[in-house]
């Protein structure tokens, strides 16, 4: 296990590392909050054993500053001054335990192993959550999904915020994920907001959170999106149809990188990539007063288009066979095989509700259509509005 030891006793941090070096860690020191706030910040640390009262920032401060950066290493608060009162005060603001000196062997160890056990559970659930939230492929063949993948690959490893435009259905919210996946913060948050599914009086509280007392109903302190997201990405998905109101406030993060929840006049340090998406054209809703032209230019660093389904039907028999064998897995139904005359069918028709409606007719046919899927259960179930 690799641990770091914050203390400004130089006695103690000396002492600390002989008997934990004996153990077989491998260990690290630092003299005061703000050199081990650098070190637990630029490298991974199973655990940290922290004294309270040290020079230039103490342990108190040191343990607000690890709860902003997300890390899995647990927290260990040592002090000389011990009190309940400040062992609670610990607990609250994230530490695994409190312990008290003169240092006991025993009680360290002990305390040490269940914060291993802590740390090495927080991050096996971390793999199981990738593992079962598997990302789908993007699949197709056809030039735009290329261009597509080449523009993910060099866009996704910068800092660099991307605003994803293209109509309903045709994969945006999956090219974000993808931008995330494949970035320096894939271990970190991805979360979402639908910015059109949420009433305007409610768009502040969700995207920075409030305070308990801030309006009537709210009863208790809630984090907004952007504080759920630090250090990760921030998916604005249907920004177009966000208020004006809600884009200054919005603005105003991407530019200062701070928020302040609903009820409170303090700002909150975030780190955030916001990458946005829409099915309108920003460019008329400028020219109409709907959307700001500053936002439209700190949202537009990258611009990826992902055009309808009609404009690529190459992807159209590739992504059928996709969803054949993806809704198989999901519903335990027989794999299906499809004939190609049904294929060339499929590709045919105007996809007006792009991939997820064809998701929905590949469905329809495992449900209704015979055991190989032939052209006529294409005419008589898939039935689009256009042909």
């Amino acid at each position: 296990m690799k641990l770091l030891i914050i203390d400004d006793e130089k006695s103690i941090r000396n002492t600390l590392k002989e008997i934990l070096e004996f153990e077989g860690h491998e260990v690290e020191l630092a003299e005061d909050g703000v050199e081990g706030l650098e070190k637990a910040t630029s490298a991974n640390y199973d655990v940290i054993f922290s004294d309270i009262k040290m020079p230039n920032m103490d342990g108190m401060e040191l343990l607000d500053k690890l709860a902003e950066t997300n890390i899995d290493s647990s927290v260990i608060m040592i002090s000389g001054h011990g009190s309940i009162d400040s062992a609670v005060e610990c607990i609250k603001k994230g530490a695994f335990d409190f312990i008290q000196k003169p240092l006991d062997l025993n009680r360290i160890l002990i305390t040490l192993r269940n914060a291993t056990d802590r740390t090495n559970l927080v991050k096996e659930t971390k793999v199981l959550k990738k593992k079962v939230s598997k990302i789908p492929e993007i699949v197709g063949v056809s030039p735009a999904t290329a261009r597509i993948k080449k523009m993910i690959d060099r866009v996704a490893p910068t800092e660099a915020r991307v605003l994803i435009t293209g109509s309903n259905g045709t994969g945006k919210e999956l090219v974000a994920r993808w931008l995330h996946e494949k970035s320096n913060r894939a271990e970190m948050p991805f979360v979402e907001v639908n910015c059109a599914a949420i009433p305007g009086e409610l768009i502040e509280s969700v995207l920075f959170g409030h305070e308990k007392g801030a309006f009537t109903s709210a009863v208790k302190q809630h984090k907004g999106k952007f504080e759920q997201a630090h250090g990760g990405t921030l998916f604005l998905d249907e920004i177009g149809d966000m208020s004006l109101a809600a884009q200054a406030k919005v603005l105003r993060v991407l530019q200062e990188n701070k928020i302040s929840r609903v009820g409170s006049d303090k700002d909150i340090n975030v780190n955030v990539r916001v990458i946005a998406a829409t099915n309108k054209n920003l460019r008329e809703e400028i020219s109409n007063n709907n959307f700001r032209e500053d936002l439209y230019h700190r949202l537009s660093v990258i611009l990826i288009h992902v055009p309808p389904l009609a404009e690529r039907r190459e992807d159209i028999p590739l992504l059928t066979k996709h969803f054949l064998e993806q809704i198989s897995n999901e519903s335990g139904m027989p794999v299906r095989n499809i004939e190609q005359d049904a294929l060339e069918e499929l590709s045919a028709y105007k996809w007006t509700g792009n991939i997820r409606e064809l998701r929905n007719v590949v469905e329809r046919l495992m449900i209704l259509g015979s055991n190989i899927i032939t052209k006529e259960d294409v005419i008589a179930y898939a039935k689009p509005i256009f042909r």
